[in-house]
């Protein structure tokens, strides 16, 4: 079966989810442009969107029909040369809405896994869960036997999960980044098992999706959570240490501080937990520790948080909840502070000591959104950082050694072959989590 006959009968598991959600967007996209070309009106396209909760999937209407209007208004010019043998289209309100019909005719939402019958490529974003993925998969296989599936788990080795289900190689790791419909970043995952046809597929797909792709060996956490769950701990490691000086809330402040400043990241490593949740970064902490031999991955904070509620993640709407921070309107607003039980707000009042304990910023120092369109920001990095690895005081000393070990959790990730080479690595930290640079860098 050829990947054009696949892509008549495609279905989502975990539709409405976060991920799924773009996931189905991207592929009501793509196969939209498939069903309306001159030469496929007369073939059935069918887009199975499941998932447990029928309010949810409600919201996924509403968000794939607005989604696709927005897709449709700055594609006017592609989709006039698209509908070019619809003389009944004239104005780009009517070939706009013309798409934006066909696309969502397409796709079929339901909470019945049955409905899943017969599909040709499977799309799964549920929840982290060993357990659960493998009881989907037996399912699917049942349904859909010539079914390839795609997961997009974010830690679970793909070989493990391809053999308690029995899917003879017809499963793939696309791990998305989120939110998947903006994000261009796809970390690949195969393993020795994997059919030839299906990673020929996949390599495809991810290309008509407008993803840029980066190979990922098969072992637990991948390039992007190896690298970030690494890079966690060792941030509460430090806080740790700064907790007998400057209290829990102080010093998460100055650690995440440091991380946002002195390394000009877009956000410092405790907000990257908030953003992912703390309750994900758990998970994604047990699969690997789980998996991988000879490292402790683990963390008792993190597990304390988590039996206090402290869980971090979006809300329905978008917005942050609160984790390590608690934020309004999207800023930083308060820091929790596990002495009290509570937060504390972060005001000049509060925050003055801390700051000046990690001293002024070194020269050439420019803020992340500074530079993250500026053509010339490599230059100016050399140069930012060929001074902090000169300055004095406590923020200098932490950036210089949070610089050091992200270097060495990106080489260990080559040396252990979860990565190809350190150009593997700086691309996910680029693409995925918009650094400015790679972890494997002359900046140490």
């Amino acid at each position: 079966m050829d990947l054009a006959q696949r892509y008549t009968n495609v279905g989502v598991i975990g539709a409405a989810g976060k991920m799924g959600s773009g996931i189905a967007l991207l592929l009501t996209h793509e196969m939209a442009l498939r069903k309306t070309s001159p030469g496929a009106r007369e073939e059935r396209f069918k887009l199975t969107l499941m998932d447990v909760n029928d309010e949810a999937l409600d919201g996924l209407k509403g968000y794939l029909r607005s989604q696709m209007r927005r897709l449709a208004e700055k594609s006017t010019v592609r989709l006039r040369a698209h509908y070019a043998d619809r003389p009944d289209l004239v104005e780009n309100g009517e070939i706009i809405q013309a798409y934006v019909d066909d696309a969502l005719d397409l796709a079929r939402f339901t909470t019945d896994l049955d409905q899943l019958a017969g599909c040709r490529l499977v799309f799964e974003a549920i929840a982290e869960n060993i357990d659960l993925k493998v009881k989907i998969y037996k399912q699917v296989k049942k349904l859909a036997p010539e079914a390839f599936i795609f997961t997009n788990t974010s830690s679970i080795p793909i070989r493990l999960l391809d053999e308690q289900a029995g899917l003879g190689g017809g499963l793939v790791g696309f791990h998305f980044y989120n939110p998947p419909a903006v994000q261009r970043l796809l970390e690949l995952i195969t393993s020795p098992t994997t059919r030839d046809d299906l990673v020929a597929d996949a390599q495809q797909i991810a290309k008509d999706l407008k993803k840029k792709v980066i190979p990922a060996s098969d072992i637990a956490g991948f390039i992007g959570n190896g690298h970030f769950i690494r890079d966690g701990l060792y941030g509460i490691a430090e806080m740790e240490k700064l907790r007998g000086d400057y209290g829990f809330a102080g010093g998460t402040y100055m650690v995440n501080r440091v991380c946002q400043d002195w390394l000009i990241r877009p956000m410092g490593i405790f907000q990257l937990i908030d953003y992912v949740g703390v309750d994900v970064f758990q998970c994604i902490l047990g699969v690997m520790n789980q998996f991988i031999e000879g490292e402790e991955l683990h963390s008792d904070l993190i597990d304390e948080l988590m039996k206090r509620g402290v869980r971090g993640g979006q809300n329905p709407d978008g917005s942050q909840k609160d984790g390590f921070f608690r934020y309004e309107k999207g800023q930083i607003s308060a820091v929790y502070d596990l002495d009290k039980g509570d937060y504390q707000p972060i005001a000049a009042a509060w925050s003055d000591r801390f700051d000046k304990a990690l001293g002024g910023l070194p020269d050439g120092h420019f803020p992340w959104r500074a530079l993250s369109r500026d053509t010339s920001k490599t230059a100016k990095l050399e140069g930012y950082f060929g001074n902090l690895a000169k300055a004095e005081g406590l923020g200098a000393r932490l950036g210089r050694d949070y610089l050091k070990r992200s270097k060495e959790i990106g080489e260990q990730l080559v040396s252990s072959g979860v990565a190809a080479k350190a150009e593997d690595v700086n691309g996910v930290l680029l693409n995925g989590f918009f650094h400015l640079y790679g972890p494997i860098n002359d900046y140490a």
